[in-house]
């Protein structure tokens, strides 16, 4: 079998079974927590959680993941050995309080048995079996499962079955929640297969795990208990890349005489063969048995496998929205291309080969995750773009590695290891690597304390001013919110809550048409009236209970809760917020028409009379794109399409409706649709049509950071106001230099034409009055000596006419 024909056996066996084929979910995780998506179960989370209701109660899927830094972190492992990887692929089926371990475990069996022809008699099932202090029962469900499979095939359940503790069979989500026993089918492949089970859960590269069914059917409490679920699901994760070369490696089960290796199978031989060409070197498959010294094939084969699997990684990352940057996941994808450039160096290839890697991944991948094909000339341009400029920091500092070891000693220290990561961009592994080259070590706790201090140098540049006030315990009620619709803007309310603390005051009411910052948009304004007494509103915040406070202009003075009160939005502000941010969304869909469907939304802030919109790309932009974006936002409030919102369950939105990362979105959402091409989750407020914004005038763009660029613009009455400025000065200009506005470019360039002549003339004649003082310096030198001396004091304009 081919790698592509597992992949589809897979998701078709259990499309047979009444289960829906889902896409897989993008490598951006929804969970704040994540630095990438790494498990099938990702996307799933909320229906475990009892957050949101599936749409489907069976599902299965081939999952992209990756995993380098947090907690699964592979990449350093990545080249030395045959079976990590930063990004796989993940299979899995799923049932979400359907079924449950009958099914799943006689599926398991039947797909790899009965369909991919794997050797019964070396396959072995792992079942949980708890030690002293570890959760639950033993899983005799489970094991009465296995022990009827085995004895049907004629094979002994007291050899082919395992047990296995809460470290090895007891999957949990984290400290507390949803959890339960998980049962692994492992394959040995030693090559007379007869290991008896004496291999499984060892560590060993000739006894591989190959598929885990989790029982998700226990709740752990914080209190320690473990509680019987009311739902129970299947969670199963197969890697994928394992089970192809499982296949490639036995030549379908008829050959176990080579070592296995993920990197046999066809997903990796176009990258060799691609790198073969290159280098002219060959790939043949060795494995170092130390780090710390390898030979020359050894190298050369590490490093075909680290720039295969590296440049799967980022390409289906960047394809995927996620940029190379500094921080976070974005800097773990920099130093993933920078690891990978560094290896390329040793097989002698050329400056800019990276790029040309891309093409194995769109050739494998790209018929599988279309998102890959779609974006592949912005994968290449970025890679293209962080290739070059690694390449200008890389020789600069080799050099100055080469000069560390010189003087190290015996070992780089900590502070010049973190010179070289803050100044040449050099992650501590790649030093690590060089280092160990040389016989040296690189001392890790230094270069830590080193890097604590940068963070603490953030942390305090960081610091600002907090307005803490006070949210009350569990049991408050949240806000009513009356104002979407800006009629709604005069409200009757009662004060449920009055907050008093450094010097300020904030009021809660039972419903209130104020909305509060929220998503970048900035709280409303207006004033509240109560027993005939009138305060002004200055602000609106949310507290962690979704209470909205009020914040007054001076002190509250002696109100009482329970009292009666008339709330009235300042329409005319909250109107310049809604056209404002009604242009945000319009923004950011004129920036994924123009630059690419990469751009992803990195923050934002929408105020009464400007919008900043932060986003990923990877280069500054043009003005002539600068000026398609504008046109294009401006194109769409003259066709004053209409702006609506509504809300839905999360998992009924519209197929293009675009959600962001880290927002915790619940089982409704609301969607706003402009016109129907632009479409996002949004909890903010809108204009009620797009010809309400009148004009947009970008004012600035610019990079924040790594792979992050901002954009800044006004609307509505803003605009018209910036564009009335500008003519306004356009017409002081064309006043004061005797001109039409169309002739000002000309007699601008007429000017300073006239200014460089007239600066050329004024400099000769300069020349030639510094000549006569020099003469006149040479006639008044006096004899000292063997020398002339002339002194006088010189008055010029300019170093260069002394």
């Amino acid at each position: 079998m081919t790698s592509a024909e597992v992949r589809q056996s897979f998701l078709d066996f259990f499309a047979a079974r009444e289960h829906r084929v889902v896409p897989s979910a993008p490598l951006m995780p929804d969970s704040p927590n994540l630095l990438f998506t790494n498990a099938g179960m990702n996307q799933f989370v909320p229906y475990f959680l009892g957050e949101r209701q599936p749409r489907d109660r069976r599902a299965a899927d081939t999952q992209k993941c990756i995993r380098a830094g947090g907690k699964h972190n592979d990449l350093e492992d990545v080249g030395f050995d045959s079976y990590h990887h930063t990004f796989f692929e993940m299979l899995g089926n799923w049932s979400f309080g359907d079924y449950f371990k009958e099914e799943a475990i006689a599926w398991a069996w039947e797909l790899l048995t009965e369909v991919w022809k794997f050797p019964k008699e070396r396959l072995y099932a792992t079942v949980y079996h708890p030690d002293d202090g570890d959760p639950a029962e033993f899983d005799a469900e489970a094991h009465a499962c296995w022990k009827a499979i085995f004895e049907k095939a004629g094979l002994d359940p007291a050899v082919h079955i395992v047990n296995g503790n809460r470290k090895d069979n007891f999957w949990m989500m984290g400290d507390t929640g949803p959890c339960g026993p998980c049962s692994e089918v492992h394959i040995d492949l030693t090559e007379k297969g007869d290991s008896g089970g004496a291999l499984v859960n060892k560590d060993s590269p000739h006894c591989i795990e190959i598929w885990n069914l989790v029982f998700i059917q226990f709740n752990a409490g914080a209190d320690g208990s473990f509680l019987p679920l009311a739902a129970k699901h299947v969670d199963t994760g197969m890697g994928f890349e394992r089970v192809a070369g499982i296949v490639a490696t036995t030549r379908n089960f008829t050959d176990f005489s080579r070592p296995p290796s993920n990197y046999n199978s066809d997903l990796f031989s176009p990258f060799f063969s691609h790198l073969e060409k290159l280098s002219g070197k060959r790939h043949t498959g060795t494995l170092p048995a130390s780090r710390e010294k390898l030979s020359d094939q050894e190298w050369i084969d590490c490093a075909f496998r680290v720039l295969a699997d590296h440049a799967r990684t980022l390409t289906c990352a960047i394809a995927d929205g996620i940029l190379p940057g500094n921080e976070g996941r974005n800097y773990v994808l920099r130093r993933i291309l920078r690891r990978a450039v560094l290896f390329g160096r040793r097989l002698e290839l050329e400056p800019g080969f990276f790029e040309s890697l891309v093409g194995p991944v769109v050739e494998t991948l790209g018929p599988v995750f279309p998102e890959i094909l779609e974006q592949e000339e912005v994968v290449r341009r970025v890679i293209r773009s962080e290739e070059e400029t690694f390449g200008r920091t890389l020789d600069r500092g080799m050099q100055l590695f080469e000069k560390m070891a010189e003087e190290s000693g015996g070992s780089i220290s900590g502070k010049d290891a973190f010179t070289l990561y803050d100044t040449f961009g050099f992650p501590p592994d790649l030093t690590q690597l060089l280092a160990r080259e040389k016989g040296l070590t690189v001392d890790e706790a230094g270069f830590e304390t080193e890097m604590e201090a940068q963070r603490e140098r953030a942390r305090a540049a960081r610091k600002s001013s907090v307005i803490s006030v006070r949210e009350g315990g569990d049991d408050l009620e949240a806000s009513q919110f009356t104002g979407y619709e800006i009629n709604a803007g005069e409200t009757d309310a009662e004060l449920v809550d009055l907050i008093s603390e450094a010097g300020e005051s904030w009021l809660v009411f039972d419903r209130t048409p104020f909305y509060a910052e929220m998503g970048g948009q900035i709280g409303d304004r207006g004033t509240v009236e109560i027993d005939g007494r009138e305060w002004r509103i200055v602000n609106t915040v949310k507290d962690r209970n979704d209470r909205h406070l009020h914040k007054l202009d001076g002190n509250a003075g002696d109100l009482r809760t329970g009292s009666r009160a008339r709330l009235r939005l300042d329409r005319p502000f909250r109107l310049r917020v809604q056209r404002h941010h009604t242009a945000t969304h319009l923004l950011h869909h004129a920036l994924r028409e123009v630059l690419g469907n990469h751009v992803r939304q990195a923050g934002s802030l929408v105020t009464d009379d400007r919008l900043r919109f932060d986003f990923s790309h990877f280069e500054g932009i043009s003005e002539s794109d600068l000026e398609r974006i504008e046109e294009w936002v401006n194109a769409r409030i003259l066709e004053n399409a209409g702006v609506r919102w509504y809300e839905t369950e999360f998992d009924k939105k519209p197929d293009t409706c675009l959600a962001f990362f880290g927002e915790k979105y619940g089982s409704v959402v609301r969607v706003v649709d402009i016109g129907g091409y632009s479409v996002e989750l949004c909890g903010g407020t809108h204009a009620s049509a797009t010809g309400e914004i009148g004009l947009v005038k970008i004012v600035h763009e610019s990079a924040i950071a790594a792979g992050t660029r901002r954009i800044e613009a006004v609307a509505g009455e803003a605009a018209v106001g910036l564009v009335n400025e500008q003519f306004s000065r356009l017409r002081t200009l064309t006043h004061k230099l005797s001109c039409q506005p169309a002739e000002l470019e000309q007699r601008m360039e007429t000017l300073l034409e006239q200014k460089a002549e007239l600066e050329k003339t004024l400099r000769q004649l300069r020349q030639k009055e510094s000549g006569n003082v020099a003469d006149d310096l040479a006639k008044n030198a006096v004899s000292h000596g063997n020398l002339r001396l002339a002194a006088a004091v010189v008055e010029v304009e300019n170093p260069q006419a002394l």
